[in-house]
């Protein structure tokens, strides 16, 4: 595109996002000193280019995913955010425990962007520092998992037989001895030749705290949404049943955003999808804006927003990156 069809094209999606109207060459020649015919074959242009189209009901343009991707990636200028302390603090987010912290910044984003803010809780560390035993009963153990971070997780192991306290302290201590330092997957794969010299009564409860570590694991990804009943209020969305209920399933179920939010934390910076651009997200008139947080330099998560297509990006990617720096300061800081 020319240098004018890239000033009609940042134009006409600026107006469209202050008004949500469909936008004619009248209107956009008030802007531009250019007659409306002019405007007119530049827009056409630029429909022909699969960036606006016309609504049935409308003789002017609005954006197509595709429009707003061109838009973002190389019209927008994001302003530095100018927010007020008692609305974006980052004392709120320095809890002692990480759940609260999380939580503490999927309400931030809702409440400053006014849609829904999403947080990928923390990955759990894939390797334990130490575990212990604890008897609870004839046939339940108590496995506790200590994570190199801190982490402490429990399970409880329900068992074929009573175990001694001295039996489980053996056991711990043959643990911590041979695999501290190692994924449970990687304990799992050397498990038989290892415990070969342990006693068979031994070997289950072994076995017992491997799979039930696995699962300790694996249940640390989640993810914590706030504010997603503001998406009502959006008429974009909310003028459509079948696109309510879409948005809906996409909450509760949450694969697809747990998915979403797991690619974008192997990237650098903001991630901004858009539409149906994303197989991961296929709803057309939904834009999700991420950012991953982390420690020392180490992705533990991400958090965003999601919200309508016609949002004010050069708003909302500053309030996603400042979210996630004072939310990996929190975390950080309670190291």
């Amino acid at each position: 595109m020319d240098d004018r069809a890239r000033a009609l094209l940042k134009a006409l999606i600026e107006r469209h996002i202050a008004d949500g109207q469909p936008v004619g060459s009248r209107t956009l020649s008030k802007v531009f000193d250019l007659s409306p015919a002019t405007i007119r074959n530049v827009m056409a242009d630029l429909e022909d280019m699969g960036l606006i189209h016309s609504p049935h009901t409308s003789a002017g343009r609005v954006p197509t995913p595709r429009g707003y991707r061109m838009f973002v990636d190389s019209l927008l200028a994001v302003q530095p955010f100018e927010f007020q302390p008692q609305q974006f603090s980052e004392a709120s987010l320095s809890a002692a425990e990480p759940s609260r912290a999380v939580t503490a910044a999927a309400v931030m984003l809702s409440n400053l962007t006014q849609f829904a803010g999403v947080v990928l809780t923390p990955k759990r560390a894939q390797v334990f520092r130490q575990v212990e035993f604890i008897r609870l009963s004839e046939k339940r153990v108590l496995l506790i998992i200590v994570t190199p971070d801190g982490d402490v997780q429990n399970r409880i192991l329900s068992v074929q037989r009573d175990y001694s306290e001295s039996e489980l302290i053996e056991a711990a201590n043959f643990f911590n001895v041979h695999f501290a330092g190692k994924s449970f997957d990687a304990v799992r794969r050397t498990l038989t030749t290892e415990l070969a010299q342990l006693r068979e009564d031994i070997s289950r409860l072994m076995q017992a705290a491997v799979e039930a570590g696995a699962e300790a694991v694996e249940d640390g990804d989640g993810v914590v949404i706030s504010g997603e009943r503001k998406l009502l209020d959006v008429t974009d969305i909310a003028s459509d049943m079948d696109r309510l209920r879409k948005m809906f399933a996409l909450f509760e179920q949450k694969t697809d955003l747990l998915q979403l939010l797991d690619v974008s934390s192997r990237a650098q910076g903001v991630q901004i999808y858009i539409g149906g651009e994303s197989q991961l997200l296929p709803l057309e008139e939904i834009s999700v804006i991420t950012a991953p947080y982390g420690v020392d330099g180490r992705v533990i998560g991400t958090l965003g927003v999601i919200g309508p297509t016609r949002m004010a990006y050069e708003r909302v990617i500053p309030i996603v990156d400042i979210t996630a720096r004072l939310l990996s300061n929190a975390f950080s800081n309670n190291q």
